[in-house]
């Protein structure tokens, strides 16, 4: 299969997150699944009129073009003309190249939450016009419109996330390439749900602390992030703590609390991306599927039994307290 990669309003994050694929050298990976990257403009040595020519080879079907992948927000501005952005060397809109190429496209993937949902680009008053390839926010149309359908039958894929983990993009088109992923293997926001149906809370490094309700105050403690600190690892769709990110990292890992990177609208939460918004004390973003009295009571009686050794380290940077050493009384 043909991959051409086109990188439209963003910062380039996606290219270098993919470019740290566990597996090495993702070019090969790729070339060793049956997919040929035939142009990126970062990777690829064709430049200028060269790369113009194999675009405009693919746009006009005398080059097939099995893959589409495009990082960053589409850029519509100004007055839909497109002209915030163009293509160097063309003359034209890049938003004129992505409607041209993805009629071709046998599948259509957006690549970064720039790409799926407009993302960082189309926050504020988003003098751009900047929105996602099939999605504006989590509204469906963006460029191509709602009832998009690349030539294989499929909607835009939107493998989201800012950055996008390398992980995904690669088992994504690997998937493709072995005709493996249809219609249903889609959530509702066009995520692949090989890692949109977990939530990033699953396999949590601080998941003692968030029985326990036991909060983090700041943000170098060990404790839960999501009382005080804003995570949104119960309601955000991800694998990352069950992959890791580079060997293993994650956001909670490092330190730092989930902000829902690969759901629309995370780029303007309301709210400082540090903060818990709460109503009587209560977060309002409370776990996916979990009703409010239930939470409020359960934090209730997880913190009645908190254990000393979790409250202290919740509150520390480093452990302070170490489990207590006890004979299980039980015999093989």
């Amino acid at each position: 299969m043909n991959l051409v990669w086109l990188q439209s309003g963003g910062c380039g994050g996606c290219t270098m997150s993919l470019l740290c694929h566990d597996g090495g050298n993702v070019v090969t990976t790729l070339r060793d699944g049956g997919i040929e990257l035939l142009w990126h403009p970062s990777l690829s040595e064709e430049s200028g009129a060269e790369a113009i020519d194999l675009l405009r080879a693919c746009a006009s079907g005398e080059r097939p073009l099995d893959l589409l992948c495009v990082e960053g927000a589409l850029l519509r501005g100004p007055n839909g003309s497109g002209r915030f952005h163009m293509l160097a060397g063309t003359g034209r809109a890049m938003i004129d190249w992505v409607r041209e190429l993805a009629a071709r496209a046998t599948h259509t993937v957006a690549v970064g939450t720039c790409a799926a949902y407009g993302g960082v680009p189309s926050a504020g008053m988003n003098p751009a016009d900047a929105c996602g390839l099939q999605y504006d926010g989590d509204a469906p149309g963006g460029l191509l419109g709602a009832e998009y359908r690349a030539a294989a039958g499929l909607p835009v894929i939107n493998v989201a996330g800012c950055p996008t983990h390398p992980g995904w993009v690669v088992e994504t088109l690997l998937a493709l390439e072995m005709g493996a992923l249809a219609a249903d293997d889609l959530d509702a926001l066009g995520r692949p749900r090989f890692y949109a149906d977990h939530l990033v809370h699953h396999g949590c490094s601080r998941n003692e602390f968030y029985e326990f309700k036991a909060s983090a105050e700041k943000i170098s403690d060990l404790g839960c992030l999501m009382e005080h600190l804003g995570c949104k690892a119960t309601q955000a769709h991800a694998d990352c703590n069950i992959r890791g990110w580079n060997g293993g990292g994650a956001c909670a890992e490092g330190g730092y609390p989930c902000i829902n990177c690969t759901g629309p609208g995370f780029e303007e939460p309301g709210h400082p991306f540090l903060q818990t918004p709460k109503l009587a004390g209560i977060p309002i973003g409370l776990p996916a599927d979990m009703p409010k009295a239930w939470f409020v009571a359960l934090a209730a009686l997880s913190k009645s039994a908190t254990p000393g050794r979790v409250r202290s380290n919740a509150v520390s940077d480093h452990p302070v307290v170490a489990p207590a050493i006890r004979k299980t009384g039980l015999k093989s």
